[in-house]
């Protein structure tokens, strides 16, 4: 996924870097017990590693102290080699992003300005700024011309969480640690940003550390997966597949809870498969040319597309017949899905589609093709075959 390359960057390279914790403990004062205790991992370079566990477990604490927001008690935490003890906790924490559930941008700034807060305390030139400030917006999929100028409160929950990681990856830190980043908004929106991060993790290859207290989310953005118990004691770490096959104990079977095999769908993506296409016209072209397209068979379907080619509107022959422009045919595309998307995901837009398929864009939003229901469902029956094959193995 990554390149790991560093050149000997430590924190500073871009790409992603190796993390490693060594016997972190945090120990607060008057309380008898540890938040933290002992704490001995790993998290490759260029891999979302995810801490997922229950509420009052460590994991926020755990992540918290690789930027030193919270100071270890004992232990030792290197990024890219270089002890984090030793450098100066302010520097530190500029060169790795940070995004949490409320987004924490700052009121009184505009987008922009939030964007650009981290370049420009590393002393970056306006212009440098001004350029990256549109780079990233345009990234996470908010037209800088559009978004630049507004403020937090203008944007919706996922718009605000959209603009956090655009800030959080401005100043292109190796490392983003993300603490329940899309807690707070509905769960259409909490998926379609699951979806963007994914994209921009290919593309990006950053090493994240993501918190989380929802095992689907874990499974669904995670190269590997740490369950923790109490005192963020480390019950099982490996790739979400070994986890969801073999849970270490009856804890962490818990997490994985009923279904492994549905949830086997959150492991693949919706590139996997081979997608359907659908006929299609733009929004420029007369609704007959739509018709023709879709020709005489019963309940056939199109899309009406905009001029940069994304999803506007379903649309049948009859539907494109009664109307004198193809913006006001058949009814609005409500959902879609990306080839990064899960199956899971794909599933749920199938599922609340009037005709039973769900539209794949591409990174623009641009139209790649529709999944259906059949191809899902077979889908599924292969997962089950191959687990109940394993388990046949296995016993």
């Amino acid at each position: 996924m990554a390149d790991n390359n560093t050149n000997g960057a430590g924190p500073t390279g871009g790409h992603g870097v190796e993390i490693h914790l060594d016997e972190v403990s945090k120990r607060y004062p008057g309380q008898k017990l540890a938040a933290v205790e002992s704490v001995t991992m790993t998290i490759p370079a260029g891999e979302t590693v995810v801490l997922v566990g229950p509420s009052g477990s460590g994991k926020t604490t755990t992540m918290r102290m690789i930027n030193r927001l919270i100071e270890p008690t004992a232990g030792k935490i290197t990024i890219g080699g270089q002890d984090v003890l030793g450098l100066d906790p302010d520097k530190l924490r500029r060169e790795i992003g940070y995004a949490i559930q409320q987004t924490g941008l700052f009121p009184h700034m505009t987008v922009g300005e939030n964007v650009g807060m981290v370049p420009q305390l590393v002393g970056w030139n306006k212009k440098r700024i001004n350029e990256r400030v549109d780079e990233m917006l345009d990234l996470v999929g908010l037209d800088p011309a559009e978004y630049r100028g507004r403020f937090p409160r203008q944007l919706s929950g996922g718009q605000q969480q959209r603009v956090g990681v655009a800030r959080a990856l401005a100043a292109n830190p190796p490392v983003l640690l993300m603490d329940e980043p899309f807690g707070a908004v509905d769960p259409i929106t909490r998926g379609v940003l699951q979806d963007e991060l994914m994209r921009l993790q290919a593309d990006l290859g950053k090493t994240i550390v993501f918190v989380t207290h929802d095992f689907d989310e874990a499974v669904k953005l995670g190269d590997r997966i740490a369950v923790l118990g109490e005192r963020s004691k480390i019950l099982q770490y490996d790739t979400p597949e070994a986890i969801l096959a073999n849970p270490a104990d009856d804890m962490v079977a818990g997490f994985v809870g009923a279904g492994a095999a549905l949830k086997q769908l959150t492991l693949r993506r919706v590139r996997e498969i081979e997608l359907g296409q659908v006929p299609t016209a733009t929004v420029d072209e007369a609704p007959s040319a739509l018709r023709e397209r879709l020709g005489t068979r019963r309940g056939a379907i199109g899309l009406v597309l905009d001029r940069r080619n994304r999803p506007l509107r379903w649309a049948t022959a009859r539907e494109a017949g009664a109307v004198s422009g193809l913006e006001r045919a058949g009814r609005p595309v409500e959902d879609s899905v990306s080839p990064a998307s899960t199956l899971q995901d794909a599933l749920e837009a199938i599922l609340t589609d009037d005709d039973g398929v769900a539209v794949v864009t591409g990174s623009r939003g641009e139209y790649v093709g529709v999944v259906d229901i059949d191809t899902v469902m077979n889908t599924i029956k292969a997962l089950r075959e191959e687990h109940g094959a394993d388990e046949e193995t296995e016993s």
